[in-house]
């Protein structure tokens, strides 16, 4: 593979464009069960409960809404929800959901006891979401027959279900649709152990052979994110087969990791264009979110929504007033001299994990 083609894989490793085989090969790695689920161990004890509970009064456990960055679990746990009180699982997205008749098809198709798990449940349009009002606290369904002055109301009864949704953009919920969740839940990132413990489990069901230092190296630049924790075990496990003898000890990991450009704080290709546009090209900033986003070829959304939020937990970004201020953290993991009088902040990394 030349270096052209390593930073190319390494621009794509947070969200690669996966084909059937990858696609079924992730799904594998998820958990099925609560006790297998890595981590997040305050809500996993609040689960437990509410499930346990839900359980022994016979009835389907109350909706619940789980908030936080991509890649930290949402989709697993809700599939482990369905799987716990041993109901169906039905899945959509709130963009999927265009008309109201589009989600009143999917509650009219729900068993009794179902789960209905809604990805960027924030997305839904208005007139989607104000069904989901009456069928979450009633379970019932109001539909419009006709138009104009023959128009009548019908309302229907559906079988009691839970809702689990799923969201990025907590403050984008209306309140009213918030308020409707009975269980809501922040997913925070994990640390290296976690993680560690992930990678070690995900080698296990790949047959990759993963030796303690391969994992905690994998595990260091991971960014808190079990998902890139699994994506870059299999391109170490792609390195380690294709160039050493299948072993992913330390070295193995931290040269195949560097091959993909995927730095010792799990920086990757995209993340340090950022840093040195804000860095070098604007003096450290401050600097506008559409200027940068232009300057690295890049949308403003996804500069914002994707790339940003790690930058600024590690104190290498700043948000302010005026725009994007570089840190010195940010001028020193470069290695380039900090703005003398600037106006970054911070003599060093701040712990993702406090």
């Amino acid at each position: 593979m030349s270096a052209t083609e390593g930073g190319e894989a390494g621009a794509r490793l947070l969200a690669p464009a996966l084909g059937p085989d990858e696609e079924a090969e992730e799904m594998s790695l998820r958990p099925r069960r609560l006790a297998e689920f890595v981590g997040q161990a305050q809500l996993k004890e609040h689960l437990s409960i509410m499930l346990e509970a839900a359980r022994r009064r016979g009835e389907p456990v109350d909706h619940m809404l789980f908030a936080g960055p991509p890649g930290l679990g949402k989709t697993s746990l809700a599939a482990i929800v369905a799987k716990e009180m041993e109901a169906g699982f039905r899945v959509t997205s709130g963009p999927a959901l265009v008309r109201a008749g589009d989600l009143a098809a999917l509650l009219t198709n729900l068993a009794e006891g179902d789960v209905l798990f809604v990805d960027e449940i924030h997305r839904l349009a208005r007139p989607v979401e104000e069904i989901l009002y009456p069928a979450m606290e009633d379970f019932q369904l109001d539909i419009v027959l006709g138009k104009g002055p023959a128009a009548r109301s019908l309302r229907l009864d559906l079988p009691p279900f839970t809702l689990v949704g799923a969201t990025t953009r907590t403050g984008l919920i209306t309140g009213p649709l918030r308020d409707r969740f009975g269980f809501v839940a922040r997913l925070d990132y994990y640390d290296p152990a976690e993680l560690e413990l992930i990678v070690r489990r995900s080698a296990g069901l790949l047959g990759a052979r993963l030796d303690e230092g391969g994992g905690t190296e994998i595990a260091k630049r991971s960014r808190g994110t079990p998902r890139l924790a699994n994506r870059l075990l299999k391109r170490v496990r792609d390195y380690a087969e294709v160039r050493g003898d299948g072993t992913i000890d330390r070295e193995v990991a931290r040269a195949g990791l560097e091959l993909f450009q995927v730095d010792k704080l799990g920086l990757d290709k995209v993340d340090r264009a950022i840093l040195e546009a804000t860095c070098a090209r604007f003096g450290g900033g401050p600097v506008g979110l559409g200027t940068l986003a232009v300057a690295v070829g890049e949308s403003p959304e996804t500069v914002e929504d994707v790339y940003e939020p790690f930058l600024l937990q590690l104190g290498m970004l700043m948000r302010t007033p005026r725009g994007r201020v570089a840190t010195p953290f940010a001028f020193e993991h470069l290695g380039l001299p900090a703005p003398a009088g600037g106006d970054g902040g911070g003599a060093g990394p701040l712990s993702l994990w406090g």
